[in-house]
């Protein structure tokens, strides 16, 4: 038997004891009228009742220092023999362990070390811990493992729930920002009959209710929130989870937290300027600066963001102009170029694609290696009309679509543009997408003709904007699935047969 094994067994043990002595081990409440990091601030003699988890215990004779832990920090207790009395003292000792949840109340003194603790008068168990804190957390290199049991790495590692707790700014001065600007919080559909605002491929499951199959959105409401500007709202956003049913990797998951606003009687000119600033004061908020590392990138959000025009930029880093090419020509082009050999790599490394029998995904192809050498911030612009079916069309430069998107260090990190609102014009692009979808492209749009008949009723112009919680991730500097608090995981073979059977 392990000694992990062999430590639960013992707590094990001492949770029986604690019942035949008639201790409840798990009370249903106590009433914590001050959190642990108020220890090391207050003056000597101020009294305080809190409660935290156990973190380390050390017995030194007649006199016991642990340390307990709270949302907003560590500090020391202290419990003594002749304080506490000789029986409330073996009792700790013989039913305490680390990990442990503690209520105490007591009087706060100064060690001769000159470190806050407080003198414990009275405690009481609130939780015991039946399995021990791994030891040595920081030394365990299976990223898999602190994932999956995130709530041992946030024991064990403060930054994460400094994350989390960074997070909910984030999510918080999004919406602050938007309530400021006039814009009113909705909520839409999250099972659909028809999916849109993005070319993704969808979850499918079975509304039993219904018999029907119906699918798991891939937007914050894109159509349902123009069908509200149909109604008469000027501007709306919604906060929620979407799910796509593609690849996994450092940038991108299959369900994440995205929010889409969408703004009447304005364009994608209104839309550019207000996304900076929504932005700005976001990561300002939450984070405290303007200028971050990202990957390998130094990325000042001070600076001017500049605009890329989408066709100038992919003429010039790979020369082919995409208002005449080909698919084999654009296949031709990928097959030979290389990433620049990063920090630390010997070689170049060379441009992976996904598989394209048609001009606009081989268009976007390109774009994606070209993105991928352009710091930020700035804001691309005048992508075609091929490869954005939502997106209304510019009159100065037909063929290309009043759409931008946010790159910084190298991805695109917001989606936005002048929404088309002319219905016969969105008809034909959605039974072009239909056509995409039929040759086998599963991440084509669908076409949704209830979205198109409220169209026909009338839109006012509109502009709308599209972020995903990658952006946070970003300005962490960290990937994706780290920054979610609990990630989807495979699940260990006995998991996965406990979901099987239950």
């Amino acid at each position: 038997m392990s000694d992990y094994s062999s430590e639960a067994e013992v707590r094990l043990q001492k949770l029986k004891a604690l019942k035949e002595a008639g201790i409840n081990p798990y009370p249903a409440s106590f009433n914590k009228e001050n959190c642990v990091a108020e220890i090391s601030a207050a003056k000597d003699g101020v009294k305080l009742k809190t409660a935290g988890r156990l973190m380390v215990i050390r017995e030194m004779g007649k006199l016991i220092f642990a340390q307990i832990a709270d949302q907003f920090g560590r500090a020391q207790i202290a419990l003594r023999q002749d304080e506490i009395g000789k029986e409330e003292f073996k009792k700790f000792l013989k039913y305490f362990d680390s990990g442990d949840f503690i209520g105490v109340e007591g009087e706060v003194f100064t060690t001769h070390k000159g470190e806050k603790t407080l003198l414990v008068k009275k405690y009481v168990l609130l939780s015991k811990a039946l399995l021990p804190l791994p030891a040595k957390w920081h030394g365990l290199k299976d990223e898999e493992e602190r994932l999956r049991k995130r709530y041992l790495d946030m024991i064990a590692n403060p930054e994460v729930k400094e994350m989390i707790i960074k997070k909910a700014k984030y999510y918080a001065a999004m919406r602050e920002f938007l309530i400021k600007e006039g814009f009113i919080e909705v909520v839409t559909p999250v099972l659909e009959n028809t999916t849109g605002g993005a070319d993704a491929r969808p979850f499918v499951t079975h509304h039993n209710a219904l018999d029907m199959d119906v699918y798991l959105r891939i937007s914050v409401g894109e159509l349902w929130q123009k069908k509200l500007m149909v109604g008469g709202l000027d501007k709306t956003f919604e906060m929620g989870r979407i799910f796509r049913n593609e690849g996994m990797d450092a940038e991108h998951l299959q369900d994440y937290v995205s929010m889409e606003y969408y703004w009447g009687y304005a364009d994608w000119e209104d839309g550019m300027k207000l996304t900076e600033k929504l932005i700005k004061y976001v990561a300002k908020k939450t984070f405290g600066t303007l200028e971050f590392k990202i990957k390998d990138f130094k990325v000042d959000l001070t600076k001017e963001w500049r605009r890329i025009d989408y066709r100038d930029e992919v003429k010039k880093q790979t020369k082919i102009d995409i208002e005449d090419t080909s698919v084999k020509e654009i296949k031709d082009k990928l097959n030979t170029l290389e990433f620049p050999p990063k920090a630390g790599q010997p070689r170049a490394e060379k441009v992976e694609y996904d598989e394209f029998n048609d001009v606009g995904r081989g268009i976007d192809q390109l774009w994606k290696y070209c993105r991928k050498n352009i710091v930020g911030p700035g804001f691309l612009i005048y992508p075609p009309k091929v490869i954005s079916p939502l997106a209304k069309e510019s009159e100065e430069r037909p063929g290309y679509v009043e759409r931008y998107q946010l790159i910084l260090a190298g991805s695109e990190l917001c989606n936005g543009y002048s929404e088309l609102n002319d219905p016969l014009e969105q008809e034909e692009r959605f039974k072009y997408q239909a056509q995409l979808r039929e040759a086998g492209d599963e991440e084509a749009q669908m076409h949704d003709y209830n979205f198109v008949e409220a169209l026909k009723h009338g839109m006012p112009p509109t502009t709308g904007l599209g972020i995903s919680e990658r952006l946070f991730s970003f300005l962490m500097d960290k990937p994706i699935r780290e920054c979610q608090i609990f990630p989807l995981m495979r699940p260990r073979t006995q998991e996965h047969k406990n979901i099987k059977t239950s």
